[in-house]
């Protein structure tokens, strides 16, 4: 038999199984509606088990796994579909409009002069602003109403993660709101009269020391960890010595200093993203990423099938972040952004089938970016 033959072969196969699988998919679409009528869930563990155990059986030895993932992948299709139909119209996701105006109480950290503050201010041109201490004081501020809303740095292009973010926004119930890049335009600053050959410190938040790492080791300079870069202008403007600063331009000039290099960084141009967050679920008309925080069991394919369901409703994976559960395990939490609009009705379907399946499952926000 040659090659023709056996590929002919394989194209009647697969139309046989595509009329297969719709007539399946048809008898797994009459189950959701039953399941609706008598208010059962769709996920059933113990049968989904034992179908995959008898596939095992009746296959030969080396098809056993192969067959196991074939039939699993058909189920996960199954199980979306039903929960597609089942969620349609749910009104579990009902989220206000997000107003931006001038009464609305924002916080940021750090002080005057920080990029959390040009952050705010890309958003919130003319509102007040409360700086606090750190990135926990302004979530604290955001929950107890003392704020509407906060502005906290989550990515850099060249550093990654802010992962302080990350970890605060599984331990407070708030909601991402809205993203803002802005650029990082890093350069090292100090008193004016400093003697620059004299400089052996610099001072800076940890996101801006690691974004010019390169330079810094260049120079020989010994990196000192501030609260944030604002923070770290202000300490070097009022001591000064053998100290410098890493900052933006215009927080070096807000506090009267001298620029003694330009365009440090290690990669340029290098952005930051910041979130804002609301205690209320909010969302703009413009809305197009959803995030969400979640835990997977520990075993063999779970990270496959979760990115299985994104990939059957058609939706696109935008970032997978992940953190320690730090209980002790080497257990991870994953942070998912992907695109979509809770007014869709295949989103709200797809974040019920997670909420349900998931031994963890906290819905983030659905927000644009600016």
């Amino acid at each position: 038999m040659d090659l023709n033959e056996l590929r002919s072969q394989i194209d009647r196969l697969d139309s046989d199984l595509l009329s297969v699988f719709c007539k399946r998919m048809e008898l797994c679409r009459q189950v959701a509606q039953y399941k609706k009528e008598h208010d059962l869930p769709v996920f059933q563990e113990g049968r989904e088990q034992a179908i995959i155990e008898k596939v095992r059986e009746k296959s030969p030895e080396r098809l056993k796994d192969a067959s196991a993932v074939f039939f699993t992948e058909i189920m996960d299709i199954s199980k979306s579909l039903q929960q597609n139909d089942l969620y349609r119209k749910t009104k579990e996701y009902a989220p206000g409009t997000l107003v931006i105006d001038s009464k609305s109480r924002i916080g940021c950290q750090g002080t005057a002069g920080s990029n959390s503050e040009t952050a705010a201010r890309k958003l919130f041109k003319d509102n007040d602003i409360t700086f606090f201490h750190d990135f926990e004081s302004v979530f604290r501020s955001v929950e107890s109403g003392e704020t509407d809303f906060g502005i906290i740095p989550i990515h850099n292009s060249t550093a990654g993660s802010v992962t302080q973010t990350y970890d605060l926004m599984r331990k407070y119930d708030l909601y991402i709101v809205k993203t803002i890049k802005i650029e990082i335009t890093n350069c090292l600053a100090v008193k004016p009269g400093t003697d620059i050959s004299s400089i052996k410190k610099v001072y800076s938040h940890p996101q801006a020391l690691s974004q010019c790492s390169s330079y810094i080791s260049q120079h020989g300079y010994e990196p000192v960890e501030s609260i944030n870069t604002a923070n770290a202008a202000e300490y070097v403007s009022q001591n000064g010595g053998e100290r410098a600063a890493i900052c933006s331009e215009n927080c070096a000039a807000l506090y009267g200093m001298e620029i003694a290099d330009r365009g440090i960084s290690n990669v340029i141009p290098n952005y930051t993203k910041f979130i804002c967050i609301s205690k209320k679920f909010l969302v703009s008309d413009d809305a197009d990423t959803i995030s969400v925080n979640l835990r997977l069991s520990n075993s063999e394919g779970s990270l496959y099938r979760l990115l299985s369901k994104f990939f059957i409703s058609n939706m696109n994976l935008s970032k997978i972040e992940n953190r320690p559960v730090a209980d002790g395990s080497f257990d991870v939490l994953f942070y998912l952004d992907f695109d979509g609009n809770v007014k869709d009705n295949k989103v709200t379907a797809l974040l019920s089938e997670l909420s349900q399946e998931l031994e963890y499952f906290k819905f983030l926000g659905n927000f644009s970016e600016i």
